[in-house]
């Protein structure tokens, strides 16, 4: 890395509040619509006109508008996926990422305490923070249920757990693919009326379930043919990820399938990028959460009494993977 690299590096964050400012603001929504002037859109925002010209222009910059004569407009880009039209649109996780900022400003704390530096977790939030975070996990989660959901096959099984499934994309994208299974969503009381929503957009209220309870303490039920648990092993430390999954292959039938979405390290940590910088997303938020690696989790998961446990050979975004596993007669 040479030194120009290392100085634009230190100042990424810049270009990030950038782009935060002008989600927050809802600015993408508004230039998506039609062309406005800096005086137009100061006034529907409510902003100081100097202020937003600065803002509008480094938005041009970074190639999220565009600025013809005294008019800015959104591109084709940020009108899909910025603009709150847009059935596309991602600005929920942006805005998640924002509430993050402050506890990233604090990481020397962090690795010196080894605590965490964030006020509350997501899911201890409320309002705009909490909303955020939960419909940020529905935009990313549907960029990938719809292509999991038709490379897993889950022909002949009946009933899956969508362990702390959030809104319940996952579990909403497998019925879809396999029309004879049914769904039980499993997670914190607070998150039933993002997916009791999310559930009844779909059509689906007849075939899935929400039921609440605490995932560590609280019993999760049995009679499962799949167990799907995506990004939530990464909040916990090793002996309650080992808790949780000795609940989970026990909630199977025989021969039931454990399936686990995570970013997943290199057995020797360093690798990839995504869950190396995720591991310390950890450390700032969470008592002893952490990214696990490949062999961790093939441990913990036999462990659990699974057996056939692998990754299987599907490639996703960001050092993300899936485990698999199946329950042995012998649980």
């Amino acid at each position: 890395m040479i030194l120009s690299e290392l100085l634009q590096l230190s100042s990424s964050y810049w270009s990030t509040c950038t782009l935060h400012a002008g989600v927050k603001l809802d600015l993408f929504t508004l230039l998506a619509e039609a062309p406005m002037t800096v005086p137009e859109l100061a006034r529907s925002v409510k902003a100081n006109e100097r202020g937003l010209a600065m803002l509008l222009h480094a938005l041009v910059a970074m190639e999220l508008l565009e600025k013809a004569a005294d008019r800015f407009a959104a591109t084709g880009v940020s009108a899909e996926y910025l603009s709150k039209a847009s059935p596309a649109y991602m600005g929920h996780i942006i805005m998640h990422h924002h509430f993050l900022v402050e506890g990233w400003s604090k990481l020397d704390q962090a690795v010196k305490t080894g605590t965490p530096v964030r006020r509350r977790s997501s899911h201890d939030a409320d309002g705009l923070e909490r909303e955020s975070f939960l419909l940020g996990m529905f935009n990313l989660a549907s960029m990938l249920a719809p292509r999991l959901a038709a490379e897993i096959d889950l022909g002949g099984r009946r009933r899956l757990l969508d362990l702390a499934g959030g809104p319940g994309t996952y579990a909403i994208y497998f019925c879809k693919q396999n029309p004879e299974l049914t769904a039980v969503i499993y997670d914190l009381p607070t998150t039933r009326p993002f997916a009791e929503q999310t559930v009844a957009n779909f059509g689906l209220t007849e075939r899935i379930a929400f039921v609440a309870g605490d995932i560590v303490v609280d019993r999760i039920g049995t009679g499962f043919d799949v167990v799907w648990i995506s990004h939530l092993l990464h909040s916990e430390g090793p002996e309650t990820c080992a808790a949780i999954l000795a609940k989970a292959a026990a909630a199977l039938n025989e021969g039931g399938l454990l399936l686990i979405q995570e970013f997943i390290l290199d057995d020797s940590r360093d690798a990839p990028l995504q869950p190396a910088l995720f591991s310390l997303n950890m450390l700032i938020g969470t008592p002893a959460g952490q990214s696990y690696a490949q062999g961790e989790l093939c441990d913990l998961m036999t462990q659990a009494g699974l057996r056939d446990v692998k990754r299987l050979a599907i490639s996703l975004p960001n050092g993300a993977g899936i485990m698999a596993g199946i329950r042995s007669l012998a649980i």
